[in-house]
């Protein structure tokens, strides 16, 4: 239990950044789902269109620190490969 001024000011602060930082993540994970369901369904046209907004969200998710750099390199160029395939 914080029982200092800061800590308990370090507690909310932390809060509102988890808060923050899960709904970054949520909506990445949710951007690269439409792209899966994309492929899925075997439709290039609207993978590639779902893939280009997919891309700057995992890109601001590096920049803000809450998706490594390596990670988010590994899932776009395994979505784009998959996308490439369908041809």
């Amino acid at each position: 239990m914080a029982n200092t001024q800061n800590a308990k000011k370090r507690d909310r602060q932390n809060a509102r950044r988890t808060a923050v930082n899960s709904a970054r993540v949520g909506r990445i994970r949710t951007f690269i789902k439409k792209v899966e369901a994309a492929i899925e369904a075997g439709d290039k046209a609207a993978a590639q269109s779902a893939f280009q907004v997919a891309m700057p969200a995992l890109h601001g998710g590096v920049s803000k620190g809450v998706v490594h750099k390596n990670t988010a390199a590994r899932k776009l160029s395994r979505l784009s490969t998959r996308i490439k395939a369908l041809a």
